[in-house]
């Protein structure tokens, strides 16, 4: 079964502070979509909206055109909206194994084997690595933990939040070779990323905020020479 991710008109406020305004798109299965600006141009914010953690104060986010935007954040896991956040956040004392066993808490007894054995094919280092400590491990193998414990969890719906963040390129390069797997694997992924050319070659399409407005959504492909996405991340964007 495929899966699509609409994002209509989706607003997120803070007070008085409008940090989301009007945000649409649609992510496909096998087709990423990267959003990108500067900081504080409510990357994390229309992440955190999408994925339940805050409320969105007005549109939808639709997952096979079923609205989801009033759902707790745990439903939208349990229905296979997953979020990995900025940071990894990994339980640093727990060992990898213990870390992977409780992202596929929702998963059945043997559906919970069956991706375990997956994910570890496709982290080869976590099986390694599986008896250490979290903390023991390099950023590049928080973030292939942090990756497999979402994928535990048997998601439709992948959201990543920075996942190139405070890692050499060498690990970032691992990361996302892993990433194109799941992408050919025909998962649907959102990721907000600060190494533009990076994303936008993983990415089918991109979306570029600047104060919480989309002031660029176009492929991906024809966005890396665009000077509009330079300009919006210093700030000169003209419309």
């Amino acid at each position: 079964m495929t899966h699509t991710l609409e994002v209509a008109d989706v607003a997120v406020r803070y007070g008085r502070m409008t940090a989301v305004h009007d945000v649409s798109f649609v992510a496909r299965p096998g087709e990423p979509v990267a959003i990108l600006g500067r900081n504080g141009a409510g990357k994390s914010s229309l992440l955190a909206a999408i994925a339940g953690l805050t409320r969105p104060s007005a549109g939808q986010v639709r997952l096979d055109g079923v609205d989801i935007s009033r759902h707790r954040a745990d439903r939208r896991a349990r229905g296979g909206v997953v979020l990995v956040p900025e940071g990894r956040r990994v339980f640093a004392n727990l060992t990898v194994v213990e870390n992977l066993r409780l992202g596929g808490f929702l998963v059945d007894g043997e559906s919970l084997d069956e991706r375990f054995d997956r994910v570890m094919d496709l982290f080869p280092i976590l099986r390694e690595r599986a008896t250490s400590p979290a903390r023991h491990l390099s950023g590049g193998q928080q973030q292939m933990l942090a990756l497999g414990r979402a994928l535990m969890s048997a998601p439709s719906v992948l959201l990543l939040d920075e996942p190139s963040l405070g890692l050499a390129p060498r690990a970032v390069a691992e990361v996302y070779a892993r990433l194109e797997v799941l992408r050919s694997q025909g998962l649907v992924v959102v990721l907000v990323e600060q190494q533009i050319r990076r994303a936008l070659r993983f990415a089918h399409e991109a979306l570029v905020l600047d104060l919480g407005r989309v002031v660029v959504h176009e492929s991906a492909s024809h966005l890396v020479d665009d000077p509009r996405l330079l300009s919006a991340y210093l700030g000169r964007h003209q419309a």
